[in-house]
């Protein structure tokens, strides 16, 4: 009897641990699945992230993101290195790609990228930043931030200089180097600063002239390309003249904002949050439109720099979640962008949201001016580009160029060198 007694206690312990571990299991399979995020930038794009996630959580309380805080550069080249490798274990389900850099990444990588035709509603998008995100029929991206730029210019600096906004608004580079010197030597400071190995401040050149380092064709314009000729001038002539300082990297940028290095900065509208981080200098900037070139028709005070989207990775194994969460987020939540703008100054290029009061409320850090209703108008301006599959290979040359002509190098000699690095990397 005892030993059937025992027989009987081996049974139901047996069972109840195998009753517990399959409770375990099922509590396991039922936990909500994290979502992995990469994307740069603390106070702008991983703000918003968070924010979207408290947006959703509010009909799915379980779920979260984990945000990796990846540096564009580096994340471009952890994406490049997997896909190319076939080792996709370790990528996020969501990542944040620059604009120009979309096309590339999914033509070389076909399979690599979730088609969100029939999951996002692009009509709700400014048709240019949807078509940044298409290849073919495809959409490829969530539109997120607007890139279109602006001279962000402290008042404080120009009162000593005798000078106002006003003085600023609607010139030409030429002006904007009078006007420059005059600031200088009244505040001895200089007037921009920029990263001495990126391209950036050239390319939001070409752009406000309606061209880009490629033809309708998608043939490298470089060599001939007479405004990119005349941006190299005009940079090298302010880097001479002590108006442009040159630093090693960004947070050397970031920097001279908010030490006083500088008078101001011409960049795209995301790098408001990086100024009003910077809470001593309340009050002090305003923001007037971006400088045109004098001996070109097409030139305008408008142009773009940066501006991303969100993609899905098409080896996540939480897609339908990652696709849901953006459509209920980015794309579907006029909330997030009331929100995350004050702070971040992520200008929406989703429609519903361009609509709402917050866009028209004076911003305090700026002296009291709607500037957000200033930088919509801007955005609407924004000469259209195509930015072409080579276009990191295209702003590596002129990044490289731009060196060799501030070291003294011919600007012809430089630009058509760049040019035949450019077709040599499209033959291969």
């Amino acid at each position: 009897m005892k030993k059937i007694t025992a027989m009987l206690f081996a049974l139901v312990l047996g069972l109840s641990l195998l009753f517990c571990r399959a409770t375990v299991e099922t509590q396991r399979t039922k936990s909500p699945p994290v979502l992995s995020v990469w994307c740069w930038d603390p106070v702008f794009n991983i703000y918003a992230m968070k924010e979207a996630e408290k947006i959703y959580q509010r009909t799915n309380p379980d779920f979260r993101i984990q945000v990796v805080e990846t540096p564009w550069n580096d994340l471009q080249q952890k994406v490049i290195t997997s896909l190319s490798a076939r080792a996709t274990e370790n990528l996020p389900d969501i990542l944040l790609m620059q604009d120009n850099a979309i096309q590339k990444n999914v033509i070389t990588y076909p399979d690599a990228f979730v088609a969100l035709n029939d999951q996002i509603d692009f009509g709700q998008f400014a048709q240019f930043k949807v078509d940044v995100g298409m290849v073919g029929a495809n959409h490829y991206a969530v539109p997120f931030d607007n890139g279109a730029s602006a001279t962000f210019i402290r008042r404080d600096f120009l009162d000593r200089a005798g000078l106002s906004v006003s003085d600023f608004t609607d010139i030409t580079w030429e002006r904007f180097i009078e006007l420059g010197m005059m600031v200088k030597q009244s505040c001895n400071v200089a007037m921009l600063s920029m990263v001495a190995n990126e391209p950036d401040l050239p390319m939001l050149m070409l752009q406000s002239a309606g061209t880009w380092m490629f033809d309708e064709e998608g043939k490298p314009y470089i060599k001939d390309n007479e405004v990119l000729k005349q941006a190299m001038l005009i940079i090298k002539q302010m880097v001479e003249s002590g108006l442009l300082l040159l630093v090693p990297d960004w947070n050397s940028y970031i920097a001279t904002l908010h030490n006083g290095t500088v008078a101001a900065t011409v960049n795209g509208c995301w790098i408001t949050a990086s100024i009003q981080a910077q809470k001593s200098q309340h009050g002090l900037w305003a923001v007037t439109n971006t400088p045109r070139f004098s001996g070109f028709a097409d030139s305008v005070n408008y142009s773009s720099q940066g501006g991303s989207s969100w993609m899905v990775l098409s080896s996540s194994n939480n897609k339908e979640l990652a696709i849901d969460f953006l459509a209920k987020t980015f794309a579907g939540s006029v909330e997030l962008y009331e929100t995350i703008l004050p702070a971040s100054g992520a200008i929406a290029t989703y429609l519903r949201a361009e609509d709402s009061l917050v866009y028209s409320q004076p911003i305090e850090f700026f002296g009291g001016q709607r500037i957000y209703e200033d930088l919509m108008h801007y955005a609407s301006k924004v000469p259209k580009v195509r930015y072409g599959v080579f276009n990191y290979e295209a702003r590596d040359a002129i990044a490289r160029s731009l060196s060799e002509i501030l070291q003294g190098a011919s600007i012809e000699a430089s630009l058509a060198k760049a040019q035949r690095n450019v077709e040599f990397l499209m033959s291969e």
